[in-house]
């Protein structure tokens, strides 16, 4: 049996955001999959192991957590070193793409897509200048590379010159807590958030890349151009650029009509997702984009951008708009709104659309490429 290490160093706490959430449904998959396999895990010093209890894991906690660039570069080049020195595995997995340069063990990053090379502006400084300088060096050093879609494979392949035949996609799944809403679900959570009346939705970590200050400006176009009471709810934490978003929702004229609703569990996003008239999801830049086909899963209508990976994984069951033109946001928005047949289309072409899409599909591609690496 081999011996392999997944670097899960990233899973800080039970608040899991989208690579902590794919790290999770994807290592457990493989964990469930494989008894056979013992699974050695790199995690937190505060890490609560409420995901992986099972028999084949081997937690081995990290001390002290390293959560600055400067740190970064003294756990993959110390510490890792010595620490696979010691256990002498065949393969680490690492879940967040770093890699350890000075080590001869085989490695098999997660590089999910490369914004910080095209919008290094929406990062810190610190953090864009580590991984514009670390990234090109991990892609080249490592033994093969998994990723989440053939929009970030090529890209990989054009940013950094890696051969393609060293990449796979192994795509993403949509999670079981995600189910359409029953009519009395759908009363509780308008009544809730929206006063009771019809809603958009957006989910996402808040930061430029996700577009929501066009979103806004999009959402105040369809209000004046519809007079209705619809409402506008985005949910997930602020982050970068906090303030502009604030400021953005207290100057709309619809500023009422628009409800920040924050971090919510999964059961909420469950009830925000399938109560919603649309999700509305049309970010400039994203690797694979999870809320279009878990809206699908919830039978929900979509509208999503058509740049990067997003028409990749939609297809034909959203409308596709460009996510930099504001009119184009609000027509869709009205299209939606206005017009029954359409969003019934989109719903049915979701209910097709979605089943390309399962974690148990990426653990097996995923457990595949690590086969290719031993």
């Amino acid at each position: 049996m081999k011996k392999i290490v997944f670097n899960c160093w990233l899973l800080r706490n039970r608040h899991l955001d989208g690579i902590g959430n794919f790290t999770v449904q994807v290592i457990k998959k493989m964990i469930e999959d494989h008894p056979e396999q013992q699974f050695n895990l790199l995690v937190d010093k505060k890490f609560v192991n409420e995901y992986f209890d099972y028999s084949n894991v081997v937690l081995h906690r990290i001390f002290p957590a390293f959560r600055h660039p400067i740190l970064y570069v003294f756990f993959l080049e110390v510490w890792l070193p010595l620490f696979l020195l010691k256990i002498k595995p065949d393969l680490i997995v690492s879940m967040d793409g770093f890699l350890s340069l000075s080590s001869r063990t085989k490695q098999l990053p997660v590089i999910y897509d490369l914004n910080f090379e095209h919008y290094p502006e929406n990062l810190p400084w610190r953090n864009r200048v580590y991984y514009r300088s670390f990234f090109p060096h991990f892609a080249r050093k490592a033994r093969r590379i998994v990723t989440i879609s053939e929009y970030s494979k090529m890209d990989i392949v054009k940013t950094y010159n890696v051969d393609e035949n060293k990449i796979d996609n192994v795509s993403c799944g949509i999670s079981d807590y995600f189910f359409p809403c029953t009519e009395a679900e759908k009363i509780e959570i308008k009544q809730k958030y929206a006063g009771s009346n019809e809603y958009f939705f957006f989910v996402g970590t808040m930061h430029p890349r996700k577009n929501i200050l066009r979103l806004i400006q999009g959402f105040d176009a369809f209000k004046k151009s519809s007079k209705n009471a619809l409402k506008l709810v985005l949910a997930g934490n602020i982050m970068w650029d906090d303030n502009s978003i604030k400021t953005v929702v207290e100057n709309s004229t619809f500023k009422d009509d628009i409800l920040l609703a924050g971090r919510v569990n999964n059961e909420e996003l469950r009830l925000l997702t399938g109560g919603s008239s649309c999700l509305v999801f049309v970010p400039i830049f994203e690797g694979f984009g999870l809320p279009p086909v878990e809206a699908m899963q919830c039978e929900v209508p979509v509208i999503a951008s058509n740049v990067t990976s997003i028409p990749e994984i939609v297809g034909d069951a959203a409308l596709l708009i460009n996510p930099y033109n504001i009119e184009e946001i609000k027509d869709a928005m009205l299209a939606v709104y206005n017009n029954n047949s359409l969003r019934q289309m989109l719903i049915q072409k979701g209910n097709i659309r979605k089943q390309q899409f399962t974690w148990a599909n990426t653990a097996k591609a995923f457990w595949d490429s690590i086969q290719k690496c031993l």
